[in-house]
């Protein structure tokens, strides 16, 4: 009941649609169970005198009276199923909403099939609770409501035999649709193992073909696919079970019905056409217990599909504003690490990290995998989320910092690449403009606007063609077909890594940043590119801060300040002259790649 009543909060827009179609529900029945009383009234009426008017008279009234009824039948469609699909476009929303919200760890902890999964297959399962349920929920309590009345003043006898096989439709509504609420949950979840699955491979297509797995993939999402198939199976057993039982136990009724009425009916107790407009009324309301059985079935699939999306809305985001914060100052780019000391599942990463980055400085961290170099990075524009205090920007805590005026200050090139299956403009584009950007002479430009609804963070005049430039991908794009217009598939399948990462490069440049980070972005990128783009972004890195991490010393020579990492603490400080001097670990890596720039030279 809990997870309908937060369900209900969807209805509070539709109420007048939901209220109409339900009232639409009750005129709709109205005048079709006025139709067994006309046809009750006909054959006595008939019985006594056959006339012309009569046999004009009753098809004709009848026929009007099913007219009104198929009118008021398609108005609480309309309105019902209608309801449905705006309450489903809201949920899709919040859904889509919520999980954008939520922090990276979030994405690690769950996998995005399963996502998918209770994005598609679940919400189409309670949409039926709006639409379908609420229709034949209403429209078998008002038959009931209804016609239970006039069976009683047709015959209390009669009314009671039918009473008899009831409790056997109940005890087979309980027990079946135990099961099938059990069954369908089970399916829900083995299907986000098939679109986990399906989505990991569609993914990785390219590590699959490379090591020539593709016959073994298949093989195992048949095994997949035929488990998923038995389940639903066993749960078609007994959805299919349930309506041939209750037309079984509601038609027993039906026998004794016909059994005790009749001699009635040849004995006088009740006329023929009052035992016909019975049968009717019965006949109707079989129809409806039928029905109720469907509504047992929704209502099983939804509910336990409803579980599973509401635990996605009720995963509250643990990196969001707090209630007090207000909009800051424009950012300068000043940065202070202070104390930092951050952990992973209770595994330290980082540890006692004291660093003060001025405004447009260039400061660059190298060390081995897993030293906490990446982590670092992601702390500042609150991918993660850094104990209280232990990250300012301009000397402010960031947490102070409304998240949207944080990040859009911030341009960052992420170490895993990811570009979105569009155009190249549009991917360089993406976060600049709030709105499509104009292509003019195949040159893409984004006017001067106000950034994210911040008066200080304004947006330059930089275009697509330049900030490409910027990035050394401009000589790429001339050779393809669509240039800037080019499509890139999906996750820019069609482009090669470097041509990814350039890519990345130029989308954080065009957002004219105050603060860059290029975490490990220059990685699959030859020398001579990484000089060229170095090179580019010198006049760019003069008014603003630029972090930088690399394991190449040739990337990051030029720094102000290197800063060397290792188990998550600053081991090394100082400028590329400094730390050579020093003769410690820098320098170690710096003899390293020299001794393996000359064995490459020499091949």
């Amino acid at each position: 009941m809990e997870q309908l009543r937060k369900f209900a909060r969807y209805f509070q827009p539709y109420k007048w649609h939901l209220i109409s179609g339900i009232f639409f529900i009750l005129v709709s029945l109205c005048f079709g169970l006025f139709v067994p009383y006309l046809v009750g009234q006909a054959v006595d009426d008939l019985g006594i005198e056959v006339t012309w008017h009569k046999v004009i008279y009753y098809p004709a009234v009848i026929l009007g009276v099913n007219l009104m009824s198929g009118v008021f039948l398609f108005l609480q469609r309309r309105f019902l199923i209608n309801a449905s699909r705006h309450i489903e476009f809201d949920m899709r929303e919040d859904f889509y909403a919520s999980l954008v919200n939520q922090p990276l760890e979030y994405f690690q902890n769950n996998r995005v099939g399963d996502l998918m999964a209770r994005a598609t297959n679940d919400l189409a399962a309670i949409r039926q609770i709006v639409g379908p349920m609420i229709l034949y929920s209403f429209q078998a309590i008002f038959a009931l409501a209804i016609v239970l009345p006039i069976l009683l003043n047709i015959s209390v006898k009669l009314t009671l035999v039918l009473l008899i096989p009831m409790p056997l439709v109940s005890l087979t509504v309980k027990i079946l649709g135990e099961q099938i609420h059990k069954r369908f949950e089970k399916i829900q979840e083995f299907f986000s193992d098939i679109t986990a699955r399906t989505q990991e491979n569609l993914s990785g297509v390219r590590v699959v073909r490379a090591y020539a797995q593709e016959d073994s993939e298949i093989e195992e999402f048949q095994k997949l696919n035929r488990e998923y198939a038995a389940q639903n199976i066993r749960l078609v057993k007994f959805a299919a079970a349930m309506r041939p039982l209750l037309f079984f136990f509601i038609g027993l009724g039906f026998v004794i019905i016909v059994a005790v009425g009749v001699p009635m009916a040849v004995r006088g107790e009740i006329t023929a056409g009052d035992f016909t407009a019975f049968i009717l009324y019965l006949q109707r309301m079989i129809w409806y217990l039928i029905a109720l059985g469907y509504v047992v079935n929704l209502y099983q699939r939804g509910t336990a599909s409803l579980k599973r999306f509401n635990a996605i809305l009720e995963a509250e985001p643990s990196i969001i504003d707090s209630p007090d914060v207000t909009q800051q100052p424009k950012i300068k780019g000043g940065i202070e690490f202070r104390d930092l000391t951050f952990a992973y599942n209770g595994t330290p990463v980082l540890e006692n990290i004291d660093l003060n980055i001025e405004q447009g400085k260039t400061v660059a961290f190298v060390g081995k995998t897993g030293s906490g170099k990446s982590t670092l990075m992601s702390l500042i524009p609150r991918l993660l989320d850094a104990p209280e205090g232990s990250v300012l920007v301009d000397g402010i805590p960031i947490r102070k910092f409304p998240i949207e005026q944080l990040r859009r200050s911030i341009g960052f090139v992420p170490q895993e690449t990811f570009l979105f299956s569009d155009t190249l403009a549009a991917n360089i584009a993406f976060g600049v403009e709030s709105e499509p950007p104009a292509v003019t002479g195949g040159i893409l430009s984004v006017p001067p606007a106000v950034a994210g609804g911040f008066p200080t963070q304004t947006v330059s005049h930089i275009s697509v063609e330049k900030a490409a430039e910027i990035a050394g991908l401009a000589d790429d794009i001339k050779d393809f077909p669509g240039k800037y217009e080019q499509l890139v598939g999906e996750r820019g399948i069609t482009l090669s890594g470097g041509q990814k990462q350039r890519t990345a490069i130029a989308r954080a440049i065009m957002r004219n940043p105050r603060i860059l980070i290029l975490d490990d972005s220059l990685s699959a990128v030859d020398t001579y590119t990484e000089e060229k783009i170095l090179h580019n972004l010198r006049d760019v890195r003069q008014d603003r801060t630029t972090l930088i991490v690399s394991h190449r010393v040739s990337t990051i020579r030029d720094a102000d300040l290197i800063c060397v990492l290792e188990n998550g603490r600053i081991i090394e400080r100082g400028t590329h002259q400094e730390l050579l001097e020093l003769g410690r670990e820098y320098a170690d890596l710096y003899q390293r790649q020299l001794l393996e720039e000359e064995l490459e030279a020499t091949d």
